[in-house]
């Protein structure tokens, strides 16, 4: 069997006031998946997507990344690209120059660049607003522009941490469902309270109190994980009985 994308071994997180956010995470992720992290408040979430992101060092445990530990890699040389709830755009520049930043950066030709920011401004539906200034936008557009940013890049895991909140549920379908036919295809991480992504996950995670509770399919953690089990039946079962949109 082939290495996993991603495996964290005993990952654990305690901060310098002594809380500990992570407790012995063990996990395994496969190329491709498109997963969904869940839990109450403060359980870890954001936590295990920033170590794996490289933007925090676990307190011990391990990061491996195809096989290679990567605990001491800097986040801008992993093949990860993250989009927090707070995106982060550059205000003084166009929509166009936001998404090709990382590209310029790596002086690629300019047609190069021309030719992949035009076709993630069409995965995200706003071909025509390449020379608006992104202060110009909308919540849910400047989101779309972020994730065009990180896509555009082609990393092999995207984390989406709660940055799609500003997308109505159409668009954020379309988008689940451009990001599935990509030719990169990336592994895609997203800690959401929609419904939509819970139901359409290949995969959802759930923690608790720093460790995993459960792990799988919503039919399957409804029966097995009490923690899914509960934030479901307060939180989305009402939701889940309307139909939303296909990924």
């Amino acid at each position: 069997m082939s290495e996993k994308l991603i495996r964290l071994s005993n990952l654990s997180m305690t901060f310098e006031d002594g809380e500990t956010i992570l407790d012995g995470i063990n996990l395994y992720i496969n190329n491709k998946e498109f997963l969904t992290l869940l839990g109450p408040s403060g359980c870890g979430k954001t936590t295990t997507l920033r170590i794996i992101g490289g933007f925090l060092t676990p307190t011990s445990g391990d990061v491996f990344f195809n096989g290679q530990r990567i605990n001491d890699v800097p986040s801008y040389k992993r093949k990860i690209n993250t989009v927090f709830q707070r995106y982060a755009l550059f205000p003084h520049l166009d929509v166009y120059d936001n998404i090709a930043f990382g590209l310029t950066i790596k002086k690629e030709p300019k047609d190069v660049i021309a030719q992949k920011v035009m076709r993630m401004l069409r995965l995200v539906s706003l071909e025509d607003y390449a020379d608006r200034n992104v202060t110009e936008l909308s919540g849910g557009q400047q989101q779309r522009i972020a994730i065009a940013r990180a896509l555009v890049r082609k990393p092999e895991i995207l984390i989406l941490d709660d940055s799609a909140s500003a997308l109505d549920f159409a668009t954020d379908a379309a988008l689940r469902k451009s990001i599935r036919e990509m030719d990169t295809n990336p592994t895609v991480f997203i800690v959401s309270q929609r419904t939509s992504s819970i139901q359409h996950a290949d995969k959802i995670i759930v923690l608790d109190d720093g460790k995993i509770a459960g792990i799988g399919k919503h039919d399957e953690l409804l029966n097995s994980c009490p923690v899914y089990s509960e934030i479901y039946n307060s939180q989305f079962k009402n939701c889940l009985l309307y139909t939303s949109p296909s990924p």
